[in-house]
């Protein structure tokens, strides 16, 4: 495993922004780098935050996720990840954690093989921290981070959250309806169902501080791999070509007539069907779903299919549509379809 840092600031031309991990739009490029072109060992780790930004789930439709008014108010960044799961909100007391490993020896989405060393690097500090769920860690029944995955070809991206001491209304606001009595309700919810580790350390430490602590542990059986300017050349054309995008981030979002949701152990997934002539002209999988890369080819799949139970079925089961899906099984596909 190989640990990436950046240079530092006065290593890099003056053409180049002076990275110290707080874009998330050049940290989803740097994991697409590291995904896609760097080649100097099988597996990589990054430890990043960010201003205070709003991170979309690949599979989820932006405004319907966020309130928008706000986020532009309090200039948060608006980025889309290239894993699913749900959309969260980082600040500057937050920290991201990124695991990237070529050929693991399942190709499956796995969360608690990634999430053990976060865990024990958090239980040598003192915190009673576990896993849970389907994809969280929590401290005392809270969820204080949320993970996700990607898995293309022979790579697996892990990534998840850490809430250090996150501003928890800011949370709330940037993600509910702009209403008062709405948002109060769930500020006092989310305080019962989430919390941030500093409240659970033996001694109160800065943000910085905690990110060295976990560091120091983490790091022990890594080597380091400075980003050279030629990286980060490349990475900066990744972010403007893809995550600086408006039609990454937001899109153009399909006519549909027919919409169909289902919450399963996988997730909450919604189908948005147009259906014209008695046939599927186009079709759209929404929610908080992790899924492997390629699911396009899919949606693909089903373009030009008579929609009737026999025929999506028939193309579902021809497409290998359970494949694609973490813990949504074919039946359960299905019934958001028709």
């Amino acid at each position: 495993m190989i640990y990436l840092t950046p240079p530092s600031p006065d290593a890099l031309p003056g053409d180049l922004p002076a990275w110290d991990s707080t874009d998330a739009n050049f940290n989803f490029a740097l994991e697409k780098y590291a995904i896609e072109e760097l080649d100097i060992g099988p597996s990589y780790f990054l430890f990043w935050r960010t201003t205070p930004t709003l991170m979309i789930g690949r599979y989820q439709n932006t405004l319907s996720e966020i309130n928008m008014p706000y986020a532009k108010e309090h200039s948060i960044n608006i980025v889309r990840r290239i894993t699913g799961g749900g959309t969260i909100y980082t600040d500057l007391n937050g920290w991201q954690f990124s695991f990237i490993v070529r050929h693991p020896s399942e190709q499956r989405i796995e969360f608690s093989y990634f999430t053990k060393p976060i865990l024990e690097a958090l239980h040598a500090l003192g915190v009673e921290a576990s896993y849970s769920g389907r994809n969280d860690l929590i401290i005392d029944g809270k969820k204080f981070s949320g993970n996700a995955q990607y898995v293309r070809r022979d790579v697996v991206l892990h990534h998840g959250s850490l809430l250090f001491d996150t501003d928890l209304e800011a949370l709330v606001r940037a993600l509910s309806v702009d209403d008062e009595k709405i948002v109060s309700k769930g500020i006092q919810s989310v305080r019962q169902r989430v919390t941030n580790i500093a409240d659970y350390l033996p001694e109160k430490i800065s943000s910085l501080a905690f990110r060295d602590v976990m560091l120091s542990y983490l790091l022990r059986d890594m080597e380091t791999y400075v980003l050279t300017e030629q990286d980060i050349r490349r990475i900066v054309d990744l972010r403007k070509s893809i995550f600086d995008r408006w039609e990454w981030n937001f899109g153009n979002d399909p006519k549909f007539n027919v919409t169909h949701e289902g919450r399963f152990a996988g997730g909450k997934l919604t189908a948005r069907v147009f259906v014209e002539n008695g046939g599927i002209s186009d079709i759209r999988f929404y929610g908080d779903f992790f899924a492997r890369e390629g699911l396009e080819q899919l949606q693909a799949a089903l373009r030009g299919c008579r929609y009737e139970p026999d025929a999506v079925r028939a193309a579902l089961v021809a497409a290998n549509a359970q494949y694609f899906f973490y813990q949504i099984t074919l039946d359960e596909l299905f019934s958001c379809i028709i």
